[in-house]
């Protein structure tokens, strides 16, 4: 308590910090009330409008950050993908580093595009999606698998053999949202 009797705390959600204050309204009564209920109500909204993301992971980028999937195969590299050379898919454009490697994609997307949509796999065996970094892959059983950094990723190669079953039956319900 300040000197003026009010309490400021941090309420967190998943993602976001509001601030709320309590307000005593006297040292002998016992009761008290928050003043958080517009930000919590706006944090609400806000967040229930972005729950709905993409099937794919995009930035302005492009799919995926704009990186080339094919070239996690063929070349065993994260490797940036051109304007030029782009292909739309499942409402994304997704960008590759040569024609050969467009060409591979547009005959078998399927075979190339990194499960759960490109989100982080981790997240998804958590049931959630999140974003992901290029630099931080794995191929397993010809899929492409990507993590939201490299910290992750480690965490995410120790325990795959649990975590993959568990994304693939969160994915089905994920996509969607």
């Amino acid at each position: 308590m300040n000197k003026n009797n009010h309490e400021t705390k941090t309420i967190m959600s998943k993602n976001n910090h509001v601030k709320c204050t309590t307000m005593k309204k006297s040292k002998s009564v016992k009761t008290s009330f928050q003043i958080c209920i517009v930000p919590v109500l706006l944090m609400m909204t806000f967040q229930s409008t972005l729950a709905q993301k993409p099937a794919v992971f995009s930035t302005a980028e492009g799919a995926v950050n704009g990186y080339d999937v094919v070239a996690y195969f063929k070349q065993q590299s994260p490797v940036k993908g051109f304007d030029s050379l782009s292909y739309n898919w499942q409402n994304a454009n997704w960008k590759f580093s040569s024609q050969s490697n467009l060409d591979s994609f547009r005959n078998n997307p399927t075979r190339f595009a990194p499960r759960y949509g490109g989100y982080c796999a981790y997240g998804v065996s958590g049931n959630y999606k999140a974003p992901t970094s290029p630099d931080a892959w794995t191929i397993v059983n010809n899929a492409l698998y990507l993590n939201y950094n490299k910290t992750v990723q480690e965490s995410w190669k120790k325990e795959m053999d649990r975590r993959i079953p568990d994304a693939d039956k969160n994915w089905q319900t994920l996509a969607g949202k």
